[in-house]
């Protein structure tokens, strides 16, 4: 029976599979708290808002893993080929869509006021950075739109963070393209959703310096040659 957690030269060791479930419940949480909050949605979470505004019809939760979708797709394409894991991640992405739809069901019952809506902003913001940090690390499949930065990282060899930042502002530049097309105003963003755009890239990067530091991630999906390396920092 594997042991959750471990001692391995002088870190944590963790059981990547303990932080999936909590991590896609967390941050489908955060993605809609930070909406609630009335500071914007985030921005890798913008277009699946902005087409839910469009076409009403369909939900936020199924248009945000349609969108996740797409994004797993268009790594194929930049990979050259179908990659296993990147299927599993469209399944993980499937169950926070669900959870996204699952969150938004209860999410009005919070007290609001501006104090709250700060506390809220301040909180989501910082559970999708854990999140995402956390994701990269633990070794197992990832929501799309956390897969999509570092599995561009990879292929390109561009650093993490640099990429997030770019990818936060082209879905920001999709949902302002969309809701003043078709709206005719702009919707669901605001001051939070740029300050996040433009600052999550390295925050997301400090946090993920530290959990090196302090914990290191094993799994079942995890190839025997690679848990011997030191895991690698997308954040940089």
């Amino acid at each position: 029976m594997a042991v959750p957690f471990l001692m391995k030269e002088n870190k944590i060791c963790v059981r990547g599979e303990l932080a999936l479930i909590p991590m896609i419940f967390v941050n489908s949480f955060a993605v809609v708290l930070m909406l609630y909050s009335g500071s914007g949605i985030s921005a890798i979470s913008s277009v699946p808002y902005a087409f839910n505004q469009v076409l009403p019809g369909i939900s936020l939760g199924t248009w945000t893993y349609i969108f996740q979708g797409l994004l797993v797709a268009a790594l194929f394409v930049m990979k050259g080929r179908i990659h296993i894991p990147y299927l599993f991640s469209f399944v993980v992405g499937f169950f926070f869509g669900l959870a996204v739809d699952l969150h938004e069901a209860w999410i009005g019952f919070l007290p609001k006021g501006i104090g709250f809506q700060v506390l809220y902003f301040c909180l989501s913001y910082l559970l999708i950075c854990f999140g995402i940090a956390l994701a990269n690390r633990c070794k197992m499949p990832i929501v799309p739109t956390d897969l999509f930065p570092r599995g561009f990282s990879q292929i390109t060899g561009i650093v993490y963070s640099k990429v997030k930042i770019c990818f936060d502002v082209s879905c920001l530049a999709v949902t302002v393209f969309m809701t003043w097309t078709f709206l005719g105003h702009l919707k669901g963003l605001g001051v939070g959703t740029v300050l996040a755009a433009f600052t999550m890239g390295k925050v997301i990067g400090w946090i993920g310096g530290w959990m090196d530091s302090h914990v290191e991630f094993v799994s079942c999906m995890e190839k025997e040659e690679i848990k011997r390396k030191r895991p690698q920092n997308y954040a940089v």
